[in-house]
């Protein structure tokens, strides 16, 4: 079991480790990069695993619900921790609900579980990053911009994924490679991406990061002891589903945070402390995984 665990932690955060140390030499600008993989290589990501023929996407609807479910109980239970930390809910609530399934979590599942792992996951992320955009906003500025929400390019790739992969209409070949290996390109780029941003970590509000470290894996393994325990899944949904709640705050957090002036120092603190503490959590989540397996 060690030895399996190791086998799929080690080549991610070998990728993180590789962005950290090109991020301290180099200090790049990621920004492009970050776009582009916003914008294209992670929609085609997800446009792919909900097409793929070798995916059974009607079988497995129930995955967004069971990911909207673990987002609304985490954010239940983290509201008290934010009083009991006499700070803004709107500051520490969002990072305990919306995790990292896109930068690590898409490349566990596939190192897990191979394709249909990854096409799991997609489900899970999407319909995480869809309620990102929507109730977490909310949540920040009590506003939600359903013109940006409906031309985020992964909703419209979420949206066209599912159509396919409901109907299945014939692709050349040539298109489904081309889109493969654009899509490939995300969870690596997505990986390095984060090694650079944790150059940036800040301990100024290291109790605050410390805490929420703690506080959102943990809410998010209780949610989903709870969906587990109530939905009827399968077992390789089911460990998706661990891997899925042990995660790390969303670097997408701070963006938002940043967007609209809500403490963005101290979401950055809870973001990146969050993300080096996933050496912790993340093995437990992929033990509760691999047993279902």
């Amino acid at each position: 079991m060690i030895a399996r665990i190791l086998g799929i932690i080690l080549p991610v955060f070998a990728v993180v480790i590789a962005g950290y140390v090109y991020g301290r030499i180099a200090r790049p600008n990621m920004a492009g990069a970050n776009k582009a993989n916003m914008d294209v290589f992670c929609p085609v990501l997800i446009f792919v695993a909900l097409s793929s023929k070798d995916f059974d996407l009607a079988a497995n609807w129930q995955l967004a619900l069971v990911s909207a479910a673990i987002i609304l109980v985490s954010g239940v239970v983290a509201w008290p921790f934010a009083r009991m930390l006499h700070g803004d809910p709107k500051t520490f609530v969002p990072p305990m609900m919306f995790n990292n399934c896109g930068n690590m979590g898409v490349p566990l599942a596939v190192l897990a579980a191979g394709q249909q792992g990854l096409s799991m996951m997609v489900i899970l992320f999407t319909t995480s990053n869809l309620l990102h955009f929507t109730l977490g906003t909310w949540i920040v500025r009590h506003k939600v911009s359903w013109h940006d929400v409906l031309l985020n390019p992964m909703v419209v790739a979420t949206v066209a994924g599912a159509a396919f992969g409901l109907v299945h209409p014939p692709i050349p070949q040539w298109i489904e490679i081309s889109l493969k290996m654009i899509g490939d390109i995300a969870f690596p780029l997505m990986l390095f991406a984060l090694g650079v941003r944790l150059c940036d970590v800040s301990f100024e509000h290291w109790e605050l990061g410390l805490v929420g470290a703690i506080v959102c894996p943990l809410t998010g393994l209780l949610a989903a002891a709870l969906v587990i325990w109530l939905v009827p899944l399968s077992p390789m949904q089911q460990g998706m589903v661990w891997v899925f709640a042990s995660l790390p705050p969303a670097v997408l957090n701070f963006l938002i945070a940043d967007r609209y002036h809500q403490e963005p120092a101290k979401v950055a603190a809870i973001v990146l402390i969050g993300n080096l503490g996933s050496v912790l959590f993340v093995p437990l989540g992929l033990m509760l995984a691999l047993q279902q397996f």
